[in-house]
C-alpha cells in the first residue's frame, strides 16, 4: 500500500464487504424459516436439511470453480473473444487464502476473499429460490445436484456475461442490471420453472378436473419472520452490489464515489431510497390484488424490490415505487394463470416472485434508462430496450429454464428426482429421519396405552 489514502480505501473496502456478508447470511436464515412455514409438518426436517446442505456444497464448489468462471468467462468465452486468465480466482492461488497484500494486484489480494464471499451468498440465494418451489416432493440427492448447477455454474456464467464490467452483454447489448433482477432472480426463477415441469405437482394439488387446490402455509408466523429476514438480507445484498469507494474520474483528477457493479457512479443514499420505495410499492400492490392475503402481501414486497432492482441505481424513488406497484399485480395474475393452464405446482410462487418479476424488471430498465451509458467505457453500447430484452431472455430462458429442464429430466430418467408416492403421502421426515415406521407407530400405541392407564 503505497500511501495512506490507498491503504484506507483497501482496508475500508475489505471491512465493507465483510459486513455485507453477515447481513446477506440473513437471506438464507429467512429462506429456511419461510420454506418451513410453507411446508406441512410431515416434511419440516427434510425442507430444513435440503436448504441447509446448500451451504457446504455450493460453498465448496463455488470455491473450486465458480469464482474462476466469473473472471474467465466475460467474453463468453468465444462469443466475442477467448477465455480470460484469472489466476487469482483458482482454488490453488495464494490469493485465495490469508494474504497481506504484497504483490501487483493493487490491493485486490486483500479484498478477493470477502468479494468471493459476497458472490457466494448470491449463489446460495439462487439455489434457495429453486428450493422453495420444489418442496415436499423432491429427492434430496436430486435437489443438491440442481443446487450446485444453478448456484456454482449457471448463475455465475450470467454474472460473467451481464454483471462483469467487461461482460460481452454489457459491451455489445448495453445490458444493465445493477441489483440482479435478471442475474440472480430471473435465472433462478426460470431454472425453477424448468425443474417443476418434469418434477410434477404434489399429490392432491389438482382435482380430477384439473382445478388447483390451495395448500396454504402451515405456519404464517414463520413465513412472516422469514420474509422480513429476507428483506433485511436483501438490503445487505444491495450493499454488496456496490463498490464503496472508487475514483470515478477516469484519470482526470480524483473524485471518489460509490459505484454500481459496473463501476458507474451512484450513491448509497439513492439506493436506500429506491429499495424502501420499491418494497413499499410492492407491499401495497400485493395487499390490494391479493385482497389482503398475508402470504402474497409479504411475497409481493419482495417481488416489488426485484422488479425495480435492475435500475435502482439510477431510478427516482417514485419511479421505483411505481414500477413495483405495476409489476406485482402482473406477476400475481401470471402465477395463477400458469398454475391453471399448465398444472405447474410452484409451492411458494418462486417462479413468479423471482422469475417473472426479474424478467419484467430487466425489460423495464431497458426502456426507463434508454440512452444511459452501460459502462464507464464510452466504446460500449448504451442501455437500450432491445439489449435488455435479449438479456432477459438469456437470463430466464437460455441459462435458467433450459438447463433446469434438461438436468431435471435426466435426474428423472435415473429415478433421482422425485420421491415415491407412498413416501410423499407418509411424509419425507418419517421416511428419512426415523429408522423404522413400525417403531413410530409402536411409540404412538405405547403413549395411548400409558394415557389409558392413568
Amino acid at each position: 500500500m503505497d500511501n495512506e489514502l490507498t491503504a484506507l480505501g483497501i482496508i475500508f473496502t475489505e471491512f465493507y464487504y465483510w459486513v455485507t456478508v453477515v447481513f446477506m447470511f440473513l437471506i438464507h436464515v429467512g429462506f429456511c424459516m419461510y420454506e418451513v412455514g410453507a411446508t406441512r409438518h410431515k416434511n419440516h426436517m427434510h425442507t430444513l436439511m435440503k436448504n441447509t446442505m446448500i451451504i457446504p456444497l455450493v460453498t465448496v464448489t463455488f470455491f473450486l470453480f465458480g469464482w474462476w468462471i466469473y473472471f474467465a468467462f466475460p467474453n463468453g468465452p468465444w462469443i466475442i473473444g477467448p477465455m480470460l486468465e484469472a489466476p487469482w480466482a483458482t482454488p490453488y492461488s495464494e490469493v485465495m487464502a490469508v494474504h497481506m497484500g504484497a504483490g501487483d494486484l493493487n490491493g485486490w489480494e486483500r479484498i478477493n476473499g470477502v468479494f468471493w464471499a459476497a458472490f457466494l451468498l448470491f449463489s446460495w440465494t439462487a439455489a434457495s429460490i429453486v428450493s422453495g418451489a420444489v418442496i415436499e416432493r423432491i429427492k434430496t440427492s436430486g435437489f443438491l445436484i440442481l443446487a450446485i448447477a444453478i448456484g456454482s455454474f449457471f448463475w455465475i456464467i450470467d454474472a460473467a456475461w451481464g454483471w462483469h464490467p467487461d461482460g460481452w452483454m454489457v459491451q455489445k447489448l448495453g445490458y444493465h442490471d445493477a441489483y440482479a433482477s435478471g442475474v440472480i432472480h430471473a435465472i433462478a426463477g426460470g431454472f425453477a420453472l424448468g425443474v417443476l415441469i418434469p418434477l410434477g405437482a404434489r399429490i392432491g394439488k389438482f382435482a380430477s378436473d384439473g382445478t388447483p387446490r390451495n395448500i396454504s402455509p402451515r405456519n404464517p408466523w414463520l413465513v412472516t419472520v422469514g420474509l422480513f429476514l429476507i428483506y433485511t438480507g436483501f438490503w445487505g445484498f444491495y450493499v454488496a452490489c456496490n463498490i464503496p469507494m472508487w475514483d470515478v474520474q477516469a484519470g482526470d483528477g480524483v473524485f471518489y464515489s460509490a459505484t454500481n457493479i459496473y463501476l458507474q457512479p451512484t450513491t448509497l443514499s439513492g439506493i436506500t431510497l429506491n429499495f424502501l420505495m420499491s418494497l413499499s410499492g410492492g407491499l401495497m400492490a400485493a395487499y390490494v390484488v391479493s385482497k389482503g392475503d398475508a402470504f402474497w402481501t409479504y411475497s409481493g414486497g419482495l417481488a416489488g424490490v426485484i422488479a425495480a432492482s435492475a435500475g435502482n441505481d439510477l431510478y427516482h424513488p417514485i419511479q421505483a415505487m411505481l414500477i413495483a406497484a405495476v409489476v406485482v399485480p402482473v406477476i400475481y395474475k401470471m402465477h395463477y394463470w400458469v398454475e391453471r393452464k399448465f398444472k405447474i405446482d410452484d409451492a411458494v410462487g418462486a417462479v413468479a416472485v423471482h422469475g417473472y418479476a426479474g424478467f419484467i424488471g430487466v425489460v423495464v430498465a431497458g426502456f426507463m434508462l434508454w440512452g444511459y451509458p452501460s459502462s464507464p467505457n464510452p466504446d460500449y453500447a448504451a442501455i437500450n430496450p432491445l439489449g435488455n430484452f435479449i438479456g432477459a431472455i438469456i437470463m430466464f430462458g437460455v441459462l435458467g429454464f433450459l438447463p433446469g429442464y434438461v438436468i431435471a429430466s435426466i435426474l428423472k430418467a435415473f429415478g433421482m428426482l422425485r420421491i415415491a408416492p407412498e413416501i410423499e403421502i407418509m411424509g419425507l421426515d418419517i421416511s428419512a429421519y426415523t429408522t423404522d415406521v413400525n417403531d413410530e407407530q409402536a411409540i404412538i400405541d405405547a403413549e395411548r396405552e400409558f394415557v389409558n392407564k392413568l
